[in-house]
């Protein structure tokens, strides 16, 4: 049986793939990314409240979060972890500026398939759509509509600070229907 590591690999490799082949649903306009962000102070855990259903991600995936640590290199190490029938699964890469010379926030991420030999790189567009002025929420998304999470520091989120969040995503032209809630345990598992 394979490791819960490999299972994850092999996901991301078919996720390889499908961005290969998949035309890219780019919008009429692209949405606006935020400005002036502090890297340092976005540094931390963030626990994935809703996101639009993806194939890379298990679809019965539970307590899904984020771990962002700043390099001294100004890169940002990025530990994606997520809990399916008990078992964590996780996968390592890199984000950095798309553009070191703009205060957008803007950010590439890299992830190398399969991590154990890293042949394949995958790379990802990560826009923060909308984000605190506490840096307690956020709202992350791309250039096309086939991707979308809401993000936060905590493992809930208040109704209402979701809904504006929604109607956010909405207003840049995704389709917020798409969005799932995702199932977060109190407390998370270590």
């Amino acid at each position: 049986m394979a490791s819960s590591s490999t299972m994850f690999c092999s996901v991301m490799l078919c996720f390889i793939v499908y961005l290969s082949f998949y035309p890219q649903q780019t919008m009429a306009t692209a949405p606006e990314a935020v400005k002036g962000v502090d890297l340092a102070r976005y540094m931390g855990r963030w626990y994935e409240i809703a996101s639009f259903p993806s194939f890379f991600q298990p679809k019965n995936g539970e307590n899904t979060r984020a771990t962002y640590t700043l390099n001294k290199n100004g890169t940002v190490h990025v530990l994606n972890e997520v809990w399916n029938n008990g078992k964590r699964n996780f996968i390592e890469g890199i984000a950095y500026k798309a553009d070191p010379k703009s205060d957008e926030a803007k950010l590439k991420v890299k992830f190398y398939v399969p991590p154990i030999l890293p042949i394949f790189p995958v790379v990802g567009d990560y826009w923060i759509l909308s984000l605190d002025q506490n840096y307690q929420y956020a709202l992350i998304g791309g250039p096309t509509n086939l991707f979308l999470w809401i993000l936060c520091r905590q493992t809930h989120l208040d109704d209402q600070i979701y809904n504006q969040l929604v109607e956010k995503a909405k207003e840049e032209g995704y389709d917020v229907t798409k969005l799932h809630k995702t199932p977060q345990s109190d407390p998370p598992p270590m």
